[in-house]
């Protein structure tokens, strides 16, 4: 076979520099025959036998020189501006060594032979080795008119990025899109042509162009756009029923690789109407390198996207510590995957268990902690409230004792916006988390610091997950209530917080992140439904199950008592801890310990007394007035 592909390709050379040869005969009688004005006169006579007598010679260098332009060695069904520049520089260097060469044989010609003979030459050559594309062109779209099936596509976004990737969608073999249409805002496009395709509209044509073009599916390539307005177009694209593809980013355009490879569904998280949190990762995350680093919960999905920033950043050791083998198993895997030299240890265990807290501290002695284990799920935790304490009150209790026992420099906690005037035990449990902490932090050594954020899109057991399960199997879509509103953020922003805290943290502190606007649940859903390509009520009904146990309408990030502080990031703020009498809650710590082991009914009722902001019939009133 390979035998076969090289004998084309020698053939293929030789019908090559035969065309060119001829060309090339031809170009010079052509050029001396226009230079008369298309009459042969005497003096014009001359001037061609001299050139045929050259000829030889131009011939052998011209082809040598077409060689080191690498004119034989191209695909020429794919020829573009730069083929185009090695083609007349071949043809410049022929006209001027004939020229030499002529010249000194003492071969006379006309003083403006070369700059003709050198604008032929690249005329006739150009129009050959273009002739391979344009014939592939006229092919390639007569077999789209001929192709059913395709996806009638519209672009937005007339630039480099849209141009690169219009060409790739109109040349390539493996894609089923047929470009009708491209949009821009800028003024001076509309209503040219890219590539045969016309720029129809702004953004707000869109609407209008999707009916009139029967567009199946949009693609918006604008990498250097800002998140509000993508957000913007894609609020005006989910209005109809195409299909959405995003190219993600300027360092896409940056590094060459707008293709239809990088597109991507767009997900709701580019509509959360605020710019991405950026807390510049790398330059705060020194104080990682070369030391040993434990996460609890390393197995879920804050605690996992910690491990994987934080072994980027060359620890020492990284310790996983969970209770989930599956999910430790998973982790596990994956950064000796990615990071061969990494020092990865995991572990299986609970932070409930005392001894075996206190076992993997002596043992590995971290110099960090992150404590991402606990309970999560709010309707759960209220039909088990005492495991709700033992897991997240009195294990975050135990491992902050290990960390000052052995005198660990950082101690981070994962915290909620939930803990805030919580109205569920899991809120609540969290709330008692943070004093912990507070308390912690001033009979140690130790920073302890807690990190409060609202829900995170993608995590385990989250709204977007279960969402797209629904809508999948056709729906419905259920919402708890219509108007019902959440604080939401990505899990890199979740995570860059924690680490920002590690980095700040001098003890003490809250830190809260600047959220943005809250997002109304109703507005995911819809929007989710219309990104999959589909009308919400029609074709996926949406319906409303109702508040769950220790639910309320919406969250908040701080407790109007805890003043706010500004640090070097705009976007995150300290909350001034709550004083209260930390002997009394020790004392109690203890009391719960006991009441929980004895999974005593009326557990809440001592959290009440514990958290005075804890009120568990805020729910029931809410309900009331839905």
């Amino acid at each position: 076979m390979f035998k076969n592909k090289s004998k084309k390709l020698i053939y293929r050379i030789i019908l090559l520099m035969m065309v060119d040869a001829m060309i090339i005969t031809m170009a010079g009688p052509l050029a001396i025959y226009m230079r008369y004005n298309l009459f042969f006169e005497p003096q014009a006579i001359i001037f061609i036998e001299n050139i045929f007598r050259y000829l030889p010679a131009n011939l052998l260098v011209t082809i040598l020189i077409f060689w080191m332009c690498r004119l034989y060695q191209g695909i020429w069904k794919y020829a573009s501006a730069s083929d185009l520049v090695n083609i007349l520089t071949g043809c410049l260097l022929s006209a001027v060594t004939q020229w030499i060469g002529m010249s000194v044989a003492g071969l006379a010609f006309p003083r403006s032979y070369p700059f003709m003979y050198c604008a032929i030459l690249a005329g006739g050559i150009s129009v050959f080795r273009f002739t391979y594309r344009i014939l592939g062109y006229v092919q390639s779209r007569r077999e789209g008119m001929l192709r059913t099936g395709k996806k009638n596509t519209m672009i937005v976004g007339a630039g480099e990025a849209g141009y690169t990737l219009l060409k790739e969608l109109q040349n390539s073999r493996f894609v089923e899109q047929n470009v009708c249409c491209l949009v821009d805002d800028d003024p001076g496009k509309r209503g040219k042509y890219l590539r045969g395709v016309q720029v129809a509209g702004n953004r707000q044509d869109i609407c209008r162009l999707a009916e009139e073009y029967d567009i199946d599916e949009i693609m918006i390539a604008m990498p250097s756009a800002t998140h509000g307005m993508i957000q913007e177009i894609l609020d005006i694209c989910s209005q109809t029923s195409c299909k959405l593809k995003v190219l993600p980013g300027i360092y896409q355009l940056v590094n060459g690789e707008v293709s239809v490879s990088k597109l991507r569904n767009v997900e709701i998280e580019d509509l959360l109407g605020r710019e991405p949190v950026d807390t510049q990762i790398d330059s705060i995350m020194d104080y990682v390198s070369g030391k040993t680093v434990l996460v609890t919960g390393g197995g879920g999905s804050i605690g996992s996207e910690l491990c994987r920033q934080i072994a980027r950043h060359e620890p020492k050791r990284l310790v996983i510590f969970d209770i989930y083998e599956n999910n430790a198993y998973e982790i596990q895997q994956e950064l000796k995957r990615d990071y061969p030299q990494l020092d990865l240890v995991v572990l299986i265990g609970s932070v409930r268990n005392t001894h075996r807290i206190h076992n993997i501290f002596e043992r590995y002695r971290p110099d960090i902690v992150y404590h991402a284990a606990a309970h999560k799920h709010v309707p759960l935790m209220e039909d088990s409230p005492n495991e709700a304490i033992k897991n997240n009150v009195l294990g975050t209790y135990k491992t902050a004792q290990a960390a000052d026992r052995f005198h660990v420099s950082r101690f981070v906690l994962i915290s909620t916006d939930k803990a805030v005037n919580p109205t569920n035990i899991m809120g609540a449990s969290k709330r008692l988390c943070e004093m912990v902490i507070q308390m912690m932090n001033h009979q140690s050594e130790t920073e302890f610091v807690a990190v409060r954020f609202g829900n995170v899109l993608g995590s385990n057991g989250s709204v977007i997950p279960l969402f797209k399960k629904q809508i999948e199997e056709g729906g419905p879509v259920t919402v708890t209530h219509p108007d019902i509103i959440r604080y939401f953020m990505t899990i890199p922003e979740a995570v860059s917080l924690v680490l920002q805290a590690g980095a700040q943290a001098k003890g003490g502190e809250i830190f809260v992140l600047d959220m943005g606007k809250p997002v109304k649940i109703l507005d995911l859903a819809l929007n989710l439904i219309r990104l999959s390509g589909y009308k919400p009520y029609e074709d996926i009904d949406i319906q409303f199950t109702g508040l769950r146990p220790g639910e309320k309408l919406y969250e908040e990030l701080l407790m109007s008592e805890e003043g706010l502080q500004s640090t070097e990031n705009e976007l995150i703020h300290i909350g001034k801890p709550i004083e209260f009498d930390e002997d009394q809650f020790r004392h109690q710590l203890e009391e719960l310990d006991e009441w929980s082991r004895q999974d005593r009914p009326d557990i809440k009722e001592k959290v009440m007394d514990i958290v005075p902001t804890y009120h568990m019939e805020e729910n029931k009133v809410e309900e009331r007035h839905m």
